[in-house]
């Protein structure tokens, strides 16, 4: 089957086996007359660097890999998240949040019942349930605030949703898992939510390909798109790359870079062996 995929890695860090994985499933995906394309996630300038994105794509065209140009960095297209933020804000789902990470975490343990979701627990909805003039006062005052998605309206303006994954089949899209998501921050002007669901739409992709890991979200991606007037692509949530001790190969846990494979001596063909794919 011939799709336009994307492969879109944050400039964090070198690739791992776990990226190449997934930066060599999308491209497969494709199909021989399909597209695959290279995005940027670099949303976040504090922990972004220039010289990581060069590495990526000096990575993957030492594994054989070639995408479409011009490559979309996110930095560069921060009016295109604006632009969604001001369509939702005019349907009315849009709140400020003023609460602290820390004074969040004090009104979960007061509440003691807060519901739990694929990030932990739910906010609990302080600042939903603020006086209009408060907020109003709040704003006009310049107070440093978040911007969250009421979820519960979200879902009733949109209705029943649905959406396929050629791994696990028909899907029924369940938003209220995450609770009242985060769309944008003071520090970072959109979110992983916002941003790919606008990016993958703009980008004409068909078929979204990521780890199972990020299958959750999808419930929160279909329901931006069916408020955003979004077009719907299909997905396939593949499995992850996982060390000897079972856990997923991850940055954080310094999983053995591409980088470090090629200093080894490793050949392009080795490596894509040892991400799951061969020849």
């Amino acid at each position: 089957m011939t799709a336009i995929t994307r492969f879109a890695p944050s400039p964090t860090g070198y690739l791992h086996l776990g990226h190449a994985h997934a930066a060599l499933f999308a491209h497969r995906a494709a199909g021989p007359d399909g597209r695959f394309l290279l995005r940027i996630e670099d949303i976040d300038a504090g922990r972004c660097d220039p010289a990581f994105e060069a590495a990526i794509c000096e990575d993957l065209a030492w594994l054989g890999l070639s995408w479409a140009v011009p490559v979309r960095r996110q930095s560069a297209h921060m009016a295109d998240y604006a632009a969604a933020l001001a369509r939702l804000r005019e349907l009315g789902l849009l709140y400020p949040c003023f609460c602290t990470r820390h004074e969040i975490r004090d009104e979960i343990v007061r509440s003691g019942q807060a519901p739990h979701g694929p990030d932990g627990p739910h906010y609990p909805g302080t600042c939903k349930r603020l006086d209009p003039a408060q907020r109003r006062d709040r704003l006009a005052a310049g107070h440093d605030h978040a911007l969250r998605l009421d979820v519960s309206a979200a879902a009733a303006r949109a209705g029943p949703l649905t959406w396929h994954d050629r791994s696990k089949g028909a899907q029924t899209a369940i938003p209220r898992l995450f609770g009242d998501v985060v769309l944008a921050r003071k520090d970072v002007a959109t979110s992983y939510h916002l941003s790919v669901t606008v990016d993958d739409a703009l980008q004409g992709i068909t078929l979204v390909t990521r780890g199972e890991d990020l299958f959750p979200a999808t419930h929160i991606h279909r329901l931006l798109q069916a408020l955003l007037d979004l077009p719907v692509p299909e997905w396939h949530h593949h499995g992850l790359l996982v060390d000897a001790d079972g856990n997923r190969l991850a940055k954080r846990s310094n999983a053995q870079s591409i980088r470090t494979l090629r200093a080894a001596g490793r050949t392009p063909a080795q490596v894509r062996t040892l991400a799951g794919f061969t020849d």
